[in-house]
């Protein structure tokens, strides 16, 4: 096990680190960024008000509209003469959002995940197959330069053409992969299909995020190539991938980078701060960015924090695995739930893979939601491939028991074939959204 000096560093020593940088940080912004000063102007705050970790409950929210609102440059606390990179989002939902990094942030970046590679288990030396997508996305050039600096051989074949990756991962032979898990199970289908095990190949770790994923999901990733399976987590406004990675040790939580990253967890209706081990809105405050430093930033991401000293050994503050974003929750007649407790549940029915969709569209006034789940070769073979097969009802029926009995909603449930729910080279798309169309009430 490799294991960084501040890592195991005690709560004192961490907190005063912290707060050292956490200073440094405000009065970056306050001097740099317009935005920041207009905030901390209004609020009535100055840089010289933060004297303690406590007092980071003083100082304003951002969220992402004011990613938005300040496109594209806006809030960078640098002269665009001294950044070396530019990163942002898809844009789907309006603007895109838009991060800067000087040379410093990405070397800094590098350290962060080289480090994480290390905390899923590995090791310079070896192999790491980067299947994460390259472009504006951070995740691919981010695992890309954390490997290098870890002093790995990168493999970067990006996402896509499955048939290659299938091909390198056996010529090549590497230990750890990289990308989202939607995807690896993509790659272990298509293995399947060519008649190749996955169990047999090199890999020994896999680093999976960029979305939602379950207990489930980790199982079924770990059973197909017989790997562990660990977490990693970022989001392009606070860093990119790095923030917090699980360790193979223990798999239970996401170390964070307290060095480099103030994490605090919220209830996203009042703004107060919650008790540990309690879920909440994830809320980052950068302490080490040049470029593009966030103050109190609201993730949209649902998880919990946990404190104390983990069997890996690392004393670093842990984040829950998130359980899903804010935006992607549903609300059905009143119940609120997250795809990724609807998969939980999902992938404890036998006959059932980890593929799967929610549509959502409605009926009159009422929202609606349709579940299609996909069956498995097995029980698609044992109904002899007719889905108007009695089997095929009473799956549906048990499933809806599942879902109402356990996440207490009800749903519409859709039994299809194999492979028949859209495959994704990226991150998978779990909730599809119908509310345009026409349906029969």
């Amino acid at each position: 096990m490799i294991l960084h000096g501040v890592e195991s560093a005690s709560s004192e020593e961490m907190k005063g680190l912290q707060l050292k940088r956490l200073q440094e940080t405000v009065h970056r912004v306050y001097e740099n960024v317009p935005y920041f000063k207009q905030k901390f102007d209004e609020m009535g705050l100055v840089p010289e008000d933060i004297r303690s970790l406590d007092d980071v409950t003083k100082l304003p929210f951002l969220e992402k509209k004011a990613l938005r609102d300040n496109y594209p440059f806006g809030l960078f606390a640098v002269d665009r003469s001294e950044l070396v990179r530019i990163h942002a989002s898809s844009g789907t939902s309006g603007k895109p959002t838009v991060v800067g990094y000087t040379k410093n942030d990405i070397c800094m970046w590098s350290e962060l995940v080289a480090r994480a590679i290390t905390i899923g288990g590995g090791k310079p030396g070896e192999v790491l197959h980067n299947a994460y997508g390259y472009g504006l996305f951070t995740g691919g050039l981010g695992l890309h330069c954390g490997s290098e600096e870890l002093g790995m051989a990168t493999v970067p074949i990006s996402g896509g053409n499955t048939e290659r990756q299938i091909s390198l991962i056996e010529d090549f032979k590497p230990t750890v992969i990289c990308g989202t898990p939607s995807y690896l199970l993509n790659i272990a289908e298509h293995m399947e299909q060519d008649g190749k095990d996955p169990r047999q190949t090199s890999l020994k770790f896999g680093i999976f995020g960029a979305e939602p994923w379950s207990e489930e999901m980790r199982r079924t990733l770990e059973e197909k190539f017989d790997i562990k399976a660990c977490d990693i987590y970022g989001l392009s406004e606070v860093l990119g991938p790095g923030v917090a990675m699980e360790c193979h040790e223990a798999q239970d939580g996401l170390h964070i980078a307290e060095d480099h990253f103030l994490a605090e967890v919220i209830d996203p209706d009042t703004l107060e701060p919650v008790p540990d081990g309690e879920d909440g809105e994830l809320v980052f405050t950068s302490l080490t960015k040049e470029a593009f430093p966030v103050i109190r930033y609201r993730t949209g991401d649902i998880a919990s924090l946990q404190r104390g000293k983990c069997k890996c050994g690392r004393t670093t503050v842990k984040m829950s695995r998130v359980k899903g974003r804010i935006d992607d929750m549903l609300i059905i007649r009143g119940v609120n739930v997250f795809p990724s407790e609807i998969e939980h549940y999902l992938l404890s029915v036998e006959g059932i893979v980890p593929h799967y969709q929610l549509h959502v569209f409605k009926k009159g006034s009422m929202q609606h939601v349709e579940l299609q789940v996909e069956v498995d070769e097995p029980f698609f073979n044992q109904i002899e491939e007719d889905l108007d097969h009695p089997d095929v009802g009473k799956l549906g029926k048990h499933i809806q028991k599942v879902m109402k009995n356990n996440c207490l909603i009800s749903v519409e449930v859709k039994v299809l074939g194999p492979k028949s729910v859209p495959r994704s080279e990226g991150k998978a798309v779990r909730i599809v959204d119908r509310t345009n169309d026409t349906i029969e009430v």
